[in-house]
């Protein structure tokens, strides 16, 4: 479940079924309450040794987790005040506070389209339009290897000899989320556990600049921190770039660059958008630590304007009109 919206989806649904009819059997709808003051919502559930497997009614699918993550007395309470129909008085409050919530969910989480908010505090996100819809799909980092299963970062786990190129590969020939525009944007908000930037100082785009150029500004700082990369795919498998050791020792770094613009959102958020349309391919987005080189743990996508539509994408929330009222034919 998606931590941001998890308490808020259940919690929506709890009202509901506070509001619905006593009668309904314990067999329809019931709560395992996790310790963190979270639950999920199921119809069965079952102990098997250290996991708990149970039917999940909001993803209409089986799911497990760890038996020691279930608060088994909480469970049970709220079972036995449900059977004994102690919890409807709690409905009116559980209203007013689900209310507050949204409404301080939304106010810090930046929104992106018309009804379409970034779900979560951190993270990477691609602000997709499928069919005419703007969606939001989030993109996980895929560890790449240097030729030899080594992950981390590219200035740290190799050393190539004087001459010699390695490559750094992702595996598989296509990114798991693509965009069906050539022109998608990027929403970026690492995690607190993300090292922090330009600590040593940035690697600008130009490698070519001197170190007697002024410090670059906090915009300029994201943009040589992130870069949208062209991907070669060969082998089944996806070729972000090189690294290569002179014969004087340098170390260098061979990528195809796109060109892209990156603005400050509310939030801490960056957006990162291409200055030109991008061809049908496999891209990453990838960090620059410093001086220390590229991150090996890239986020990849696609574009593809015929890709089927992505897993699990966040849509505008669609609220119903108000009723307009009936009017007379004129006489």
């Amino acid at each position: 479940m998606r931590p941001m919206l998890a308490r808020f989806i259940s919690r929506t649904l709890a009202l509901t079924l506070l509001l619905a009819i006593p009668c309904l059997s314990q067999e329809t709808s019931r709560h395992l309450i996790l310790k963190d003051g979270s639950y999920q919502l199921v119809t069965k559930y079952e102990v098997k040794g250290d996991r708990v497997r149970y039917y999940s009614i909001e993803r209409e699918d089986w799911e497990e987790l760890p038996n020691s993550l279930v608060d088994w007395p909480a469970t049970e309470k709220y079972e036995r005040d449900r059977l004994a129909n102690t919890s409807v008085p709690e409905a009116v409050q559980l209203d007013n506070e689900l209310a507050h919530d949204r409404e301080a969910e939304e106010a810090k989480l930046p929104e992106v389209a018309p009804g379409l908010h970034l779900p979560e505090e951190s993270g990477v996100f691609l602000l997709d339009n499928f069919k005419g819809e703007p969606q939001l799909d989030e993109i996980n980092q895929t560890a790449g290897d240097v030729n030899s299963n080594r992950k981390g970062n590219i200035f740290r786990g190799i050393n190539p000899i004087a001459g010699a190129k390695q490559t750094i590969e992702l595996d598989g020939a296509r990114a798991a989320v693509h965009s069906h525009v050539d022109v998608p944007t990027f929403y970026i908000n690492p995690s607190e556990e993300a090292p922090a930037p330009f600590e040593q100082g940035g690697i600008p785009t130009n490698s070519s600049s001197s170190s007697s150029a002024p410090p670059p500004q906090p915009a300029q700082q994201a943009l040589d921190r992130f870069r949208i990369v062209r991907i070669e795919v060969k082998n089944n498998k996806r070729i972000v770039g090189a690294v290569k050791r002179e014969v004087s020792g340098k170390i260098t770094q061979e990528q195809k660059v796109i060109k892209t613009t990156i603005t400050s959102v509310n939030g801490g958020w960056l957006k990162l958008t291409p200055t030109e349309g991008l061809a049908p391919g496999e891209y990453a987005l990838v960090e620059m630590m410093g001086k220390e080189g590229m991150n090996l743990y890239v986020w990849d996508f696609g574009v593809d304007p015929k890709a089927p539509p992505n897993p699990n994408p966040w849509k505008p929330d669609v609220k119903s009109p108000e009723p307009r009222p009936s009017q007379k034919p004129e006489q």
